[in-house]
């Protein structure tokens, strides 16, 4: 409830931060529950940590597509090819997000010894949700922004007639 708020602060707007959190955070959430109850950890403090983080870095890739795709509209293009080039131009940062978050987390994963169980629940619900996440996110997001986002062109203005000053004759 507060990453909406903060996100509908953000945008200004109730319909947008739907869009981010609707599209990318339950997808990723259940990717990485999914490893859990498949047993590769169980849900502890731990994870639960990882959980929230992941809710974050997941949420991240979704506002790049929204906000971009949001200014392009504003800059007159229709909802689809705005969010079509969004997905597009954004798609570099975001893969770039999750190979930086796998990559450095994956070591968790593999830890071994003493305190092993608490680096592993966390590294495996990092990893699994954001690979997993934004294989998805690519995809829901801006189906789902297609579907529910309000157009958000500016509107154009009608030339307004200029005044004209009449030339003073000069009186000679």
């Amino acid at each position: 409830m507060l990453i909406y708020l903060v996100l509908a602060a953000q945008f200004e707007s109730f319909r947008d931060p739907f869009i981010v959190l609707a599209g990318s955070v339950p997808l990723a959430v259940s990717g990485a529950l999914l490893f859990s109850f498949l047993g590769a950890t169980t849900l502890n403090i731990y994870s639960q940590v990882g959980l929230i983080t992941l809710v974050g870095l997941v949420s991240k890739n979704g506002i790049l597509i929204v906000q971009f795709a949001n200014e392009l509209q504003a800059a007159g293009r229709d909802k689809l090819a705005a969010v079509a080039e969004a997905a597009a131009t954004r798609l570099r940062p975001i893969l770039m997000t999750t190979a930086a978050t796998v990559v450095g987390h994956f070591p968790l994963v593999l830890a071994t010894g003493p305190g092993a169980g608490a680096r592993n629940s966390i590294g495996i619900m990092l990893v699994s949700g954001m690979i997993i996440g934004t294989a998805f996110t690519l995809f829901v997001v801006p189906s789902i922004y297609v579907l529910l986002a309000r157009s958000h062109r500016v509107a154009v203005r009608e030339a307004e007639p200029t005044l004209r000053v009449p030339e003073l004759a000069e009186a000679s």
